[in-house]
């Protein structure tokens, strides 16, 4: 406004480009894809094998994540769990389950508050740490791996991943089985075009992901690819 005043500039120019920032500010919070704030990880188009990395948000469920576990046993396939710190400390055991069967875990925050993407970097943090200290209360293991809820990305995430050096991973297929309700059209959303090094966002916390990984799993046989964790398709430490 003040170079409009000076310059003889049309505050409308000056109008747009504030909506134009706005907008791409906007949009690049709700897309982790874009690496607006932070730089994630979605994808290795590069991986020296046909493989993809299958992810599960929000559990452990006590229903749905035992079958999950059974079919990725079933098919040989490895996963990665992003986990919810107080859905670990409601199922505990289950959580260890996971970590037994060599999946690889991650953190998903603590509350999973549909709130998440205005808390101050004070209090990302805190969510960070309860569920780190809940994992290494049960595993051992200092966890290096985060996925924000939602896949929600803003300064104040940013600055509390810089002071965590938590790895930020994404996705690069959203099967947006939260959302869809038939299963078969969740997995030709998955498939369509999957290629090696994909990293795929699926939710351990609802019938149709049962449904949806088992056809996933066959499709991958037939396709010949190996289902792996992140740490192995992103080539990274997922813990200390």
């Amino acid at each position: 406004m003040l170079l409009a005043l000076f310059f003889n500039s049309p505050i409308y120019l000056f109008v747009l480009l504030f909506l134009v920032w706005f907008i791409l500010t906007s949009i690049g919070s709700f897309h982790i894809r874009w690496n607006y704030f932070l730089n994630a990880l979605h994808l290795n188009p590069n991986f020296n094998k046909n493989a993809v990395a299958i992810t599960f948000d929000d559990g452990p469920h006590p229903v749905i994540t035992p079958q999950i576990l059974e079919l990725l046993q079933k098919y040989n396939a490895k996963a990665t769990f992003f986990c919810i710190g107080k859905q670990i400390e409601a199922y505990p055991e289950l959580f260890k389950q996971i970590v037994d069967a060599g999946h690889t875990i991650g953190n998903h925050s603590y509350s999973h508050s549909n709130n998440f993407g205005f808390f101050s970097t004070k209090k990302v943090m805190a969510e960070l740490k309860k569920t780190d200290d809940l994992i290494y209360a049960l595993t051992k293991k200092k966890i290096k791996c985060f996925r924000p809820p939602f896949g929600v990305t803003n300064p104040n995430i940013a600055k509390a991943i810089k002071q965590s050096k938590h790895h930020v991973i994404g996705w690069s297929i959203r099967s947006l089985d939260t959302k869809i309700k038939d299963p078969k059209k969740i997995i030709e959303r998955i498939t369509r075009q999957l290629k090696s090094g994909d990293v795929i966002l699926l939710h351990d916390t609802n019938e149709r992901a049962i449904i949806v990984l088992e056809q996933l799993l066959l499709f991958l046989q037939e396709k010949q690819f190996a289902a792996v964790t992140v740490e192995q398709l992103l080539g990274l430490e997922a813990y200390e």
